[in-house]
């Protein structure tokens, strides 16, 4: 087992632990494998209640997947980077349909894959230092880890909002729109996981004895906004809307929109749109599954990596430069259902 990865049972809890402190916990391939096989040993083990899902030491929850890696692969071959794909999605997918309980803490910076590790949950905890976010557009890259699922089922248009800014959400954000189910303060953690090891068939029970008043939502105050202006379903058209606007929060909006890449948000745009007619999370998986394996080695996604991550310069040259130059054969072609033999399966069994 990795060691970035702690695997322990306590008593009926099964606790997995993310442990690579100095990136934040991101998820590497080795992680997400050896969740899978966790999960796989407790499934039938009657012994084991509930599982907990949490970090070991230093700061936030999870910062997302081992982007440096899938950057390097994806300016070769690609093949390591569809590897993680694939093993990442499989722990997304299964930890969605796993027959028993699993509380989530996400306290601190919960972000892409941080987000797919958390969101199947069905107890889902935020804190005062939750800060959840979708931020691939900046990258080159878009929601994936389910976001085309997740995103889509937000109100109004809260999802295209959160998928082409990236907007980090707090914790009580993050509660008020039903992202995490309940609102604890950090310092009441370890006694609602003690509890939970305890009695893990009164979860609901102890989060709830142990929740506070989440602080006021502030993202709402702009929900009318975000329904308005991010109405339409082409980048065009929302970047027209939010020129059109003369407020200082639209300016600022599209201030973020112009740096991220042109491509990535339409992508991004038309995820959220199957997504919310997709029935099956399976489905989404292996959506996402292919649209990663072709964006991950398009001209953006290696360049957002090297402005963001390794230059930092933050000018990324995207590729397309505009929204007008991404055309609709280009984002067909992303989308475009694998070829047989090489499509997500959901596991090996």
């Amino acid at each position: 087992m990795s060691e970035d990865l702690i695997v322990t049972r306590e008593g009926p809890v099964g606790r997995l632990r993310l442990n690579r402190p100095k990136a934040i916990h991101a998820l590497t391939p080795a992680m997400c494998e050896g969740v899978l096989a966790a999960l796989e040993d407790w499934r039938g083990d009657l012994g084991v209640e509930a599982i907990i899902i949490d970090h070991a030491e230093g700061r936030g929850f999870c910062a997302g997947g081992d982007i440096r890696l899938l950057a390097e692969s994806g300016a070769g071959d690609g093949e390591a980077a569809r590897g993680f794909f694939h093993a990442e999605y499989r722990m997304n997918h299964r930890l969605f349909t796993y027959a028993k309980p699993i509380v989530a803490f996400m306290d601190g910076i919960t972000m892409g894959g941080g987000v797919g590790i958390s969101a199947p949950a069905r107890f889902r905890v935020a804190t005062e230092n939750t800060r959840f976010a979708m931020p691939e557009t900046g990258i080159g890259l878009f929601p994936d880890v389910g976001g085309g699922w997740y995103l889509s089922r937000l109100p109004g248009r809260m999802g295209e909002f959160l998928a082409l800014t990236g907007h980090r959400l707090d914790g009580a954000e993050a509660h008020a729109l039903g992202l995490a189910t309940y609102y604890l303060p950090a310092a009441a953690l370890e006694e609602a996981k003690a509890a939970i090891t305890s009695a893990p068939q009164e979860i609901a029970a102890t989060l709830d004895r142990l929740s506070v008043p989440a602080p006021r939502a502030k993202i709402m105050a702009h929900a009318a906004d975000i329904d308005r202006l991010f109405a339409a379903d082409t980048l065009e058209e929302i970047i027209a809307a939010l020129e059109a606007d003369d407020g200082e929060w639209a300016a600022q909006q599209l201030a973020v929109l112009r740096t991220k890449s042109p491509q990535a948000c339409k992508v991004s745009l038309r995820l959220l749109r199957e997504g919310r007619l997709t029935t099956d999370f399976t489905d989404e998986m292996r959506r996402e599954y292919g649209i990663a394996s072709r964006v991950v080695q398009r001209p953006d996604f290696v360049e957002g990596v090297r402005a963001l991550i390794v230059d930092k310069d933050n000018a990324p040259r995207w590729d397309p430069a505009t929204p007008e130059g991404v055309t609709d054969t280009m984002i067909d072609h992303i989308f475009a259902a694998m070829p047989d033999g090489q499509a997500w399966t959901p596991d090996d069994r």
